[in-house]
């Protein structure tokens, strides 16, 4: 597209001859320029000091130097001398806003530096090293001279009263600062803020900003932070402020526990009130007329010294301060006898049943973990132990509980046998084998265990070929008894 355009718009021979020279003389004016050096853009801030550099640079050394002057040019434009070197004439300073304040740091043409003491805001501006020369003519540099001012930063709190209407509750400055410095506002409660600004005659600008909210009492105390932020700061500057929100009294009475009885001593009554400012006066009334006799009031506080029917009545409290009253009432009952009291457990004693709580379900876990475990030693080979004594009139008892299932189909020679009996002993190993073979029960004066006493009757009777009473049988009463029972 560019090459099409070229083909149709050929740029013609004078034309061209006007570009190559401009580029000449852009060329040309940066090389002069460059023969004066200085710095092109310095800071400083009131009070203090600045060195402006210059340095005239001749390569050819062929360039004669006759005369040096700076010259200033503030945002107004208007250009004036404020110090001129010459080699014969000495120097001069001109300009009497600057005399007494710009010294020359070198009496060298070559090296015309000056240093500018006790700086103004409006110094702030561009300096000019002119050079007078033989044959090239004048030849300069210049420095914009950037003056800088940290702001006086402050935050207040407007008090005001609690109402419906948005109103300013803070401010926050940042006070004769250059550049103009911003303002935020930090804050938990509902509102906006508004920021305006104002130059100052030297350039330095001042920023406000007001925080607004509609007041209510709960906003009292709280706090909104004022952020500044300016290039001169190293960090933001950070104010907290407490917004302080007046309002009318609200009035509670506390301290009555339903049991004024007749002759109790010291019973209290407390006007509690939630005001700003604090309540100037604070009066107690009864609706029955004057207070008893009884009664003694010592600010926000009533005593009665002595209960009887005399203060059986109501009492009121009312609270003033600037903005308003507010009152509160209550009907205090007297009775006869006093009302016994019973204390809730105290926390310590929560605790401590929780904890014994926990510890006996500790327990009772081990203690089943523990037969558990005696369960699964005791399965395997039959092991002797004594029977457990009984007591006396208590084989209808036993023949009258059913065995647990589990014990059905279970080997003999797994598990321990015990039979109840109440009568002598015939035969014993007829009484045996009938029982296990669904007969009647031996008969025997007391509990007898198979154990190692009939070890003479092992080659008549063998248990491992007899099978245990079905658990019909033993539901209906036979003397047939699990060792499940006596584990």
């Amino acid at each position: 597209m560019a090459r099409d355009y070229a083909s149709r718009c050929p740029v013609s021979p004078l034309r061209h001859t006007v570009l190559v020279a401009a580029v000449i003389l852009l060329v040309a004016q940066g090389i002069r320029a460059q023969k004066v050096r200085v710095e092109e853009e310095l800071e400083a801030y009131p009070t203090e000091s600045v060195d402006l550099r210059c340095q005239f640079i001749d390569g050819g050394g062929r360039t004669k130097l006759t005369q040096v002057s700076w010259i200033w040019e503030p945002s107004d434009g208007i250009r004036d001398n404020i110090a001129v070197y010459h080699p014969h004439y000495g120097q001069s300073f001109p300009n009497s806003a600057f005399k007494d304040r710009v010294v020359f740091l070198h009496n060298s043409l070559e090296n015309p530096s000056i240093r500018i003491s006790n700086l103004k805001m409006s110094d702030a501006g561009r300096y000019t090293c002119e050079y007078a020369t033989y044959p090239s003519g004048n030849e300069q540099g210049t420095t914009t001279l950037v003056m800088l001012a940290k702001p006086k930063n402050s935050a207040k709190v407007v008090t005001v009263q609690a109402g419906t209407k948005s109103v300013v509750v803070a401010q926050c400055e940042a006070a004769d600062g250059k550049p103009a410095a911003t303002i935020k506002w930090l804050a938990s409660v509902g509102g906006n803020h508004s920021t305006s600004t104002t130059n100052g005659p030297d350039g330095t600008v001042t920023v406000r900003s007001e925080y607004r909210l509609v007041p209510t009492p709960t906003d009292d105390g709280r706090e909104v932070t004022c952020r500044v932020e300016q290039r001169t700061q190293e960090q933001p500057w950070v104010y907290p402020v407490k917004l302080s929100v007046e309002y009318p009294p609200s009035v509670s009475i506390e301290g009555y526990d339903n049991n004024w009885y007749v002759g109790r001593s010291d019973a209290e009554l407390l006007c509690m009130a939630n005001a700003n400012p604090a309540p100037t006066t604070v009066t107690w009334t009864a609706a029955s007329g004057s207070l008893p006799d009884t009664v003694v009031v010592d600010g926000n506080k009533l005593t009665v010294r002595k209960v009887d029917d005399a203060v059986n009545t109501t009492f009121i409290c009312e609270v003033k301060n600037k903005h308003g009253a507010s009152r509160h009432q209550i009907t205090t009952i007297v009775i006869e006898e006093r009302r016994q009291v019973t204390p809730g457990p105290s926390t310590g004693a929560v605790i401590g049943g929780i904890l014994g709580a926990l510890a006996f379900i500790g327990i009772i876990i081990g203690v089943i973990f523990y037969v558990r475990k005696r369960l699964e030693d005791d399965e395997g080979p039959p092991k002797h132990r004594p029977p457990p004594p009984v007591k006396a009139g208590s084989s209808t008892e036993m023949l009258n509980k059913p065995s647990a299932p589990a014990t059905e189909n279970v080997p003999l020679s797994s598990r321990e046998v015990y039979y109840e009996t109440t009568g002598p002993v015939t035969n014993l190993d007829d009484d045996i084998s009938g029982a296990l073979n669904g007969g009647a029960p031996p008969v025997l004066d007391d509990m007898v265990r198979y154990d190692d006493e009939f070890k003479d009757h092992d080659n008549e009777f063998d248990p491992s070929n007899h099978e245990l009473p079905p658990a019909a049988n033993i539901a209906r009463g036979e003397s047939f008894v699990s060792p499940a029972m006596y584990v």
